[in-house]
């Protein structure tokens, strides 16, 4: 809308009139625009200050030691020479001060490898045998049915997803060795491809974290692992059960804390679920969702602390940053595994969920954000911070602009929700969420191992260029928020066998909810 101003006109027989003039403005796009580059060029001016500050006082110190002649280099030598002790302090503290740097630092930690583990084709659910099956179960009233089918519908999730062999039966095959073949297939498949990629002999690792929720049985799966493949007897193993979609990196802060003690040696880390002996075959719609969203899927992740891997690894760990909110007894019981009123068990999703899962998000990049942002966004983030606290309570508070720190998302492929929200919030672009949003659509939400699902999509289409970093985020049970940033050593290709081998090129889909 235009401005408008006044002005006093005097006619000829002595009156006098106002007239209304126009004041021309921007349309909204173009003032949009000029924002955008204004921030931009704020950005810039921040984040090279230093070397604007620092370039004068290099051209006095350059003319200044052009004009340095033989006879002045003389005297500062006679100089330093006759305050021999004042050198050798000054030496010994500079070795000493390189020491202790070199001694605690952390150890970089690289991400040689990764693989996701594509279902064989005859374990595809489509929505219409998916409906079929459930409506030949008999466990399911038509208010239950006509549910699941709604939400189906609205999911996100394509007609390629994946469920296990013993649903695919009628009556569903729900034993304890169904379930213990979903979790071989899916763990010995992901790990197969991964040893094969990597050309890295099993007996070499000498860390192994397997995370999985709902499925832990005795000898545990991370025995499984160690029978398959005939680990040695000094691994250390881990098995991390009922810590939700969220564990996958809480795995990979394990396998790194391991690896910052343990010189020299691989880890590997697999993500997996469980659905066969977790499908919820009863009728309060809370627990009918998972059945909806939760599909097969497994990953495994070769990490190492040997500096020789360096050169043909794929990422460096940048950082890990956890959030836990189990003291909250709302947050507590958001997602919630428990039986009905007819004694099925199942997991109960909450209403409160979605606003649970953003301020669980906000306490996180609170902490992630100083370690990643550039000075420009930490300064308006501050100074906002700062004027609400002082001034006035109602001051909209500053969202950073975590595009300036990432060049890839990988968003915990929960559902179309959680895209949705974290999209709006974060203020992404569709490019930004698409690999969510296709892994989704292809695999479902495979739980923990989604946001390497997630991974091989952006590699699989070539974005990932050497310098790149990637923010993972994951929710989960508890509840809880974990983010991971890793950082591209390369300009990365897709590995043999990526489960986006075979389809990459239909990619992407046009959604329609």
């Amino acid at each position: 809308m235009a401005g408008t101003g006044k002005s006093r006109l005097v006619d000829g027989d002595g009156s006098v009139g106002v007239q209304i003039r126009q004041t021309p403005r921007l349309p909204d796009f173009l003032q949009s625009v000029n924002l955008k580059y204004v921030k931009l060029g704020y950005h810039y001016l921040i984040s090279n200050l230093l070397t604007l500050c620092l370039f004068p006082l290099a051209v006095v110190i350059s003319v200044q030691a052009s004009q340095t002649n033989p006879e002045d280099l003389r005297t500062l030598f006679l100089h330093l020479q006759y305050n021999l002790v004042i050198v050798i302090t000054c030496s010994t503290i500079l070795v000493f001060g390189l020491t202790v740097y070199v001694m605690t630092r952390p150890r970089p930690i690289y991400l040689v490898d990764f693989s996701c583990y594509l279902p064989p084709d005859h374990l595809k659910a489509p929505f219409t045998r998916f409906m079929d099956h459930s409506r030949l179960t008999g466990d399911f009233e038509d208010s239950a049915l006509e549910f699941q089918r709604k939400i189906l519908e609205r999911s996100g999730l394509g007609d390629e997803t994946y469920v296990p062999e013993g649903m695919h039966h009628v009556p569903p095959r729900i034993s304890m060795a169904a379930a213990r073949e979903e979790a071989e297939q899916v763990m010995f498949g992901a790990l197969d491809s991964l040893f094969v990629n990597t050309n890295v002999n099993p007996k070499d690792i000498g860390i192994l974290v397997v995370n999985c929720s709902l499925f832990n049985p005795t000898p545990s799966l991370s025995a499984m692992i160690v029978n398959k493949y005939k680990l040695r007897g000094n691994i250390r193993s881990y098995n991390l059960g009922g810590m939700g979609c969220s564990a996958g990196v809480i795995a990979v802060d394990l396998a790194k804390d391991m690896l910052l003690v343990h010189r020299k040696t691989y880890a590997v880390v697999v993500s997996t679920e469980n659905i066969t002996q977790n499908w919820y075959f009863g009728n309060n719609k809370a627990m009918l969702i998972p059945n909806c969203l939760f599909r097969v899927g497994g990953s495994a992740v070769l990490l190492s602390n040997k500096s020789s891997d360096k050169r043909r690894s794929k990422y460096m760990l940048s950082h890990v940053v956890r959030t836990h909110r189990g003291a909250d007894d709302k947050a507590f019981r958001c997602v919630y595994q428990e039986q009905d009123d007819t004694g099925r068990t199942g997991v109960s999703l909450s209403k409160d969920l979605m606003a649970i899962a953003g301020e669980t998000l906000k306490i996180n990049i609170t902490t992630l954000g100083p370690l990643v942002l550039p000075i420009s966004e930490q300064i308006l983030f501050f100074t906002t911070l700062v004027v609400k606290k002082l001034f006035n309570g109602k001051v909209k508070p500053y969202i950073p602009d975590f595009k300036l720190a990432f060049e890839h998302f990988c968003i915990h492929a929960g559902g179309r929700a959680v895209i949705d929200e974290l999209e709006k919030n974060l203020q992404l672009s569709p490019v930004h969420v698409e690999a969510s949003r296709m892994t989704l659509h292809r695999f479902g939400n495979t739980s923990s191992s989604s946001i390497w699902y997630e991974l091989a999509y952006i590699e699989a289409k070539g974005r990932m260029r050497r310098g790149n970093r990637v923010w993972q985020i994951a929710f989960g049970s508890g509840f809880k928020c974990n983010s991971a940033v890793w950082e591209a050593l390369r300009n990365v290709k897709p590995s043999k066998n990526s489960p986006w081998e075979d389809c990459i090129d239909k990619y992407p889909v046009t959604l329609s909810y």
